[in-house]
């Protein structure tokens, strides 16, 4: 490994490769990069990035990705010698350094379908992620396949030199098969940049690449596709059921598989009780948590948003109880597609047809309330096309026309939840209580939902149950719920329309299957 790096220009600096968890807390927490929670859980603070720099995309356009990429989608375009300048920077920046970590592993829980990725970066921190997330190496790198990527977040750039909107950059060259990432130490840019990869790769090979969660039981899989905070994390990890994994998964013929080896759980509002697995996984030694405000006693309150709203628990598959240990399941029985309605209008559970799937596959609903982002007063709608836009590097459509022919093939039963808001919009109703829609899920899961009568309704043109086992009826139709019908038809009829606005710039795609979408 260490002639690797040295190939790549780094030469200066130390060298730490592929050292255990115990290492990595320990440089961080001497470094005073980090502390130690009472339970020994590693707490780093990311400062001015709590998240994603989503308009600080770049891919490197080039003769294969010039036609192939999604450009519209908010990627900025890199040229091959903008990238060689910033790569040459970043080496700069590496040597200049007294100490480098390095590991090597591997993404993609499948024999074949698996990526070998290795991480330069001056973080210790994020060495220790990449041990939490990605998986062990098995197989030998392959640089003709394989990713680097060099990591420099305390690097900023001057953005005349290198192009750039800014001083931070995440890009990526297929033709080199490197990413580069400066300026953010926000350590979910490593996991989405390579997620992102897989996304543009494996839809060429017929692997459908989902940003889901999924689940096991002994004689079937179950998927759950979600947009952040809409409970994907909390779903999945279920008891009673073998988490497969909580976030990135392909689905071939064989079935589905996780591309990680840990997860990246948000942690607001978490609790012991309500989640208790992921509650122990991130109040344990090895575990490293972003963002989090801690006591002096070293206990964490996760319901302390003063830092933000993003906060983060990392943490290995292994932490979990009730883990597949070959992070696969099969073809999954049930896909749920979850949804955090803010408006209080959608139905907490609906049976979706084929092309009601693609549709709502496509819009990937769900809704931001008041206060989680600056200027935002009431709630408002939020799409993300595949329920992971950011992360989708080639068109909508061509996701969409794997998820249908797998529906096809294997009859797959495609479901909407909504884990938002009933008796009215946020502000006046309240959320469905997670043992709520835990019952609704467990009911499909177990074949009760395949006896149950269901009508359609006439506003979103959903099949809704009549009836859920231990669900009050009521609870199962909105409109019941609000003190206003005329308030709830006016909230419905308009969230309805801007379903079929926003499915509208997908052209022939959504000209095809609009009948499957709302009526009004």
């Amino acid at each position: 490994m260490a002639d690797f790096i040295n190939s790549l220009g780094i030469t200066s600096p130390t060298i730490h490769f592929n050292k255990d968890s115990e290492f990595y807390i320990n440089e961080t927490v001497n470094s005073g990069r980090g502390t130690l929670s009472k339970d020994g859980a590693l707490s780093v603070n990311t400062g001015k990035f709590t998240g994603r720099a989503a308009k600080d995309k770049y891919v490197v356009k080039s003769a294969r990705t010039e036609s192939t990429v999604w450009w519209e989608n908010d990627v900025n375009v890199m040229t091959p010698d903008q990238f060689g300048k910033l790569k040459d920077k970043i080496i700069s920046f590496l040597n200049s350094q007294e100490t480098v970590y390095s590991t090597e592993r591997c993404i993609g829980a499948h024999a074949t379908h698996n990526l070998g990725v290795r991480l330069v970066t001056t973080g210790s921190s994020h060495a220790l992620f990449s041990l939490n997330m990605f998986r062990d190496s098995v197989r030998d790198f392959d640089t003709k396949k394989d990713f680097t990527i060099l990591h420099a977040p305390g690097l900023e750039v001057n953005p005349s030199e290198f192009g750039t909107k800014s001083p931070t950059v995440i890009t990526t060259c297929f033709d080199t098969n490197t990413v580069l990432i400066c300026g953010t130490f926000y350590a979910g840019e490593i996991k989405k940049s390579v997620f992102s990869i897989l996304n543009y790769i494996l839809p060429e090979l017929g692997i459908l690449p989902m940003h889901a969660g999924a689940n096991k039981s002994e004689n079937e899989t179950s998927v759950f596709f979600g947009l952040s905070g809409t409970g994907k994390t909390t779903l999945s990890t279920d008891e009673g059921r073998l988490l497969v994994g909580d976030d990135e998964h392909g689905l071939s013929d064989e079935g589905v598989f996780n591309f990680e080896g840990g997860c990246y759980a948000k942690t607001i509002a978490l609790s012991k009780k309500n989640e208790p697995g992921i509650w122990a996984a991130t109040n344990r030694r090895g575990a490293m948590v972003e963002n989090v405000v801690m006591s002096e006693e070293g206990e964490f309150d996760f319901d302390d948003d003063s830092i933000c709203e993003n906060g983060r628990s990392s943490y290995p598959l292994s932490f979990i109880d009730s883990v597949e240990p070959s992070h696969a399941g099969g073809v999954p029985k049930d896909i749920f597609f979850l949804t955090a309605d803010a408006f209080g209008v959608l139905p907490p559970v609906s049976r979706l047809t084929r092309d009601q799937a693609l549709f709502y596959f496509v819009l990937g609903y769900t809704a931001k309330v008041a206060g989680t982002e600056a200027g935002i007063t009431e709630p408002t709608a939020t799409f993300s096309a595949c329920f992971g836009a950011p992360f989708m590097l080639r068109h909508p459509s061509e996701y969409a026309k794997l998820l249908g022919e797998y529906i096809d093939r294997h009859g797959i039963k495609v479901w909407l939840i909504n884990t938002g808001w009933t008796a009215g919009p946020y502000g006046e109703g309240h959320r469905y209580p997670i043992p709520v829609t835990r019952n609704i899920i467990r009911s499909v899961q177990s074949g009760k939902m395949d006896s149950t009568d269901f009508r359609v309704d006439e506003i979103f043109n959903l099949e809704l149950p009549t009836s859920v086992e231990g669900i009050d009826n009521d609870v199962l139709h909105p409109h019941k719920s609000w003190k206003s019908q005329e308030s709830y038809q006016e909230k419905a009829k308009s969230l309805a329309r801007s379903f079929h606005t926003q499915m509208e710039k997908f052209g022939d795609f959504y000209t095809a299957i609009k009948d499957s979408g709302p009526h009004s």
